[in-house]
């Protein structure tokens, strides 16, 4: 079903729509004949009229490969498969990003462009629906879903960087999308593009002296280096956040998530004493009033801390201390519930390494086959490259046939 069939359905014409929406008539029927799409700011208002799920609209619109192919139409003789259509999407996104990471250091010379900017969208706007989307991608099992809407509203806030003069609020905006384009990238497993958005993110904030905003572009940069196992390089990143975080809010937790990841990077280096003062820094996050995050690109609370140290422990080949937190954090109602399926699998992993270490194949298949179906599940990149680095371990310990195809199965993950 297309918006044209939902919107016949739900008994609107084309006028009575737009005037819910508050557009054109003529714009709905360009998002109708895929001419264009909506914005994101439009969206909520899409899905509240026609009584569907904002992850239902962006599928409603989200146009098949068949579609693409038909709007982005080559020469016969070039065939474009589905990896490369989603290259084409990609190079697409990342254009858009280093457009809008360039026309932060830019503002208009025409006096008229910004007399016209003045009815278009704020900062305030932007911070809005980049809330929004945060929330959107938190809740999406698979994350990629979400590129189309974070494409579409890259697109506006070029148009806003063009002709507005209010630069230090855009640029604020933009350090803030960027990061969640680079969150998408990550989880799909595309480092280089993570590493991309994440240094323009951290070049937009570090324009608009947003610093806490700053200091996590610069946490999610580390993450990039901590996942390739480059630690000494991580750590120096996270050093520069730290001091970047010190100068921003002391009433958010900004500092004491970068505590949390440094204490990752102490632990890769086999620096025990280093990762337990982070840790403990970290977990001063509970001395703070809430609300001690925004929900966007500052999560951080403290409430996943014991897996934390449950994983370093396992990184520092601390069985017994990892055991003991990983399966206390397993227990907790936020992961017990399924309210987080990236941390649950990272658990999983931990305790499915933790077996591996110690030789007992029943604690590997049952931690670790659960962790597969999760990820099989959800499609989450996060989760396959933790189960990637379980399949090593398990390559090491030789036990028996079931753990054998269950690596075969990691590896054809």
């Amino acid at each position: 079903m297309g918006l044209a069939e939902r919107r016949k359905a739900m008994g609107y014409s084309q006028e009575r729509l737009a005037a819910a929406i508050g557009v054109d008539r003529t714009t709905v029927g360009r998002w109708e004949r895929g001419e264009t799409t909506p914005e994101a700011f439009h969206r909520p208002g899409i899905a509240e009229a026609l009584r569907m799920g904002l992850d239902e609209l962006d599928a409603l619109l989200t146009p098949s490969p068949a579609g693409f192919q038909e709007r982005t139409a080559s020469p016969p003789c070039v065939r474009h498969g589905s990896e490369e259509i989603d290259d084409m999407i990609r190079r697409e996104f990342i254009r858009l990003m280093v457009m809008a990471g360039a026309l932060t250091a830019l503002a208009p010379e025409d006096a008229d462009a910004v007399a016209e900017a003045a009815d278009r969208r704020s900062p305030a706007d932007f911070r809005l629906t980049n809330g929004h989307l945060w929330q959107v991608y938190q809740l999406a099992r698979s994350k990629s879903s979400v590129t189309p809407v974070v494409q579409d509203h890259l697109g506006t806030l070029n148009d806003a960087l063009r002709e507005s003069r209010e630069e230090r609020g855009l640029c604020e905006a933009a350090g803030d999308l960027f990061q969640l384009a680079g969150e998408i990238s990550f989880d799909g497993n595309r480092y280089a593009d993570a590493a991309s958005s994440y240094a323009l993110a951290a070049s937009a904030s570090s324009s608009a002296r947003a610093f806490d905003l700053w200091a996590c572009a610069l946490v999610r940069h580390a993450y990039v280096d901590l996942y390739e196992k480059r630690y000494a390089e991580a750590a120096d990143t996270l050093d520069v956040a730290r001091r970047v975080a010190e100068r921003g809010d002391s009433a958010l937790a900004t500092r004491h998530w970068v505590a949390s990841v440094q204490a990752e990077a102490y632990a890769g280096l086999h620096d025990l004493d280093a990762c337990e003062r982070a840790l403990d820094e970290a977990q001063r996050v509970a001395d703070l009033s809430t609300p001690v995050h925004n929900g966007g690109w500052l999560r951080f609370d403290g409430s996943r801390l014991a897996e934390e140290r449950g994983a370093r422990y396992v990184q520092l080949g601390r069985w017994d201390l990892a055991e003991e937190t990983l399966t206390h954090a397993l227990e907790s109602r936020e992961l017990r519930n399924g309210q987080s399926f990236r941390r649950r699998g990272a658990v999983l992993v931990d305790l499915a390494a933790v077996g591996a270490k110690r030789r007992d194949a029943e604690q590997v298949m049952t931690y670790g086959g659960e962790a597969l179906r999760l990820a099989g599940q959800t499609g989450s990149g996060y989760i396959a490259r933790k189960l990637q680095g379980l399949r090593v371990e398990l390559e090491k310990c030789g036990l028996d046939r079931r753990v054998a195809g269950l690596s075969a199965e990691i590896g054809a993950l």
